[in-house]
């Protein structure tokens, strides 16, 4: 019962025991309360340390129980005292913590227009991103262009998207066609699912994006590498197209779980993206990026469809692909 105190369960009971028979000795408590002398003599160190035993007039070697109304009052200061001095660290704490982030606003770069904000480095995107996410009440949806996800990237993620589906927040996350040949990234987003978030694939996306609460966006700012930085957008107008700009994509992408579908040419997708990349053309590591693939799995994919329509050539390709309707004629 005084655990609170700071007084534990063992010192307790003998500090108790003390109190019914106050001639009692360390072998007679042990026999009255079930301790071993070893464990009384404990006990009787820790009351001594809190005060709540005192050598007893006129015998030295025995301890006597200082009366409950005493002892309760001085466990309640020592424990008052204890709160104070914690309540004083916490707030040496916060005040370092108040100066720290005043100190890093002025080194972050000022936003060159309201509503934008720029992050430099992956450091400072995950940062951002950890602070943000924190702040997400309602829902959390994403781009992952780039195919098969780093395993870097999939652990760093991991902690934010339990927090996130822990709090009951939706998730929608739309992955590229080729992670369904990638086991691990495959693995990582049916760990999402079982945890309430939703995945979706499409043949391409436009760049990688995280929209919170469709109040705030983070956009990578290049397509090739997107470490290198980012911007955080809270503009109303910006953020109605993006949300909109999702919605789209997701209405088309396909559940991870299903077969991705074929159209009326036996094309899937990708293939049929391919095949207009192709037809503008545009080079094997291009396409590759585009779809999130490797170089040579994009001009395999480029054979076949040359095969495929009996062209010899990138710009035959397009040219038959327009004929046979594959392509529309005016894109």
């Amino acid at each position: 019962m005084l655990t609170a105190l700071g007084l534990d369960a063992v010192a307790e009971t003998v500090y108790r025991a003390m109190l019914r028979h106050p001639a009692a000795g360390v072998a007679d408590l042990g026999d009255t309360v079930g301790l071993s002398e070893e464990e009384v003599r404990d006990a009787l160190d820790t009351l001594s340390e809190l005060a709540l035993a005192r050598p007893a007039a006129g015998d030295a070697g025995r301890l006597r129980a200082v009366s409950p109304d005493i002892g309760m009052e001085i466990l309640m200061a020592r424990q008052q005292a204890q709160l104070a001095a914690q309540q004083q660290r916490l707030e040496a704490s916060r005040a370092a913590a108040a100066q720290l982030i005043s100190e890093y606003a002025e080194l972050r770069p000022a936003a060159s227009h309201p509503g934008v904000e720029q992050l430099v480095g992956l450091d400072q995107i995950r940062d951002r991103l950890a602070v943000l996410t924190r702040e997400v009440r309602e829902e959390f949806l994403t781009f992952a262009p780039g195919g098969p996800q780093t395993a870097e990237n999939m652990a760093a993620s991991r902690p934010l998207n339990e927090d996130l589906l822990g709090r009951g927040v939706r998730m929608r996350t739309i992955y590229l066609d080729s992670v369904r040949a990638n086991r691990p990234t495959v693995e990582h987003a049916n760990w999402l699912a079982g945890l309430g978030g939703q995945v979706r694939t499409v043949p391409s996306l436009p760049t990688r994006m995280i929209l919170m609460d469709r109040q705030t966006a983070m956009i990578s700012v290049s397509s090739d590498d997107t470490a290198a930085g980012a911007v955080l957008l809270t503009g109303q107008g910006t953020l109605t197209a993006l949300c909109a700009l999702f919605e789209t994509i997701w209405e088309s992408a396909q559940p991870l779980g299903r077969l991705v579908p074929t159209d009326a040419h036996g094309l899937t997708g990708q293939q049929s993206t391919a095949l207009r990349l192709l037809a503008e053309g545009h080079t094997d590591e291009a396409i590759a990026k585009r779809l999130g693939v490797s170089h040579r799995t994009a001009r395999r994919i480029a054979s076949e469809l040359m095969d495929r329509l009996g062209a010899r050539s990138r710009f035959e390709a397009g040219a038959r692909a327009v004929q046979q309707r594959w392509l529309p004629a005016h894109p």
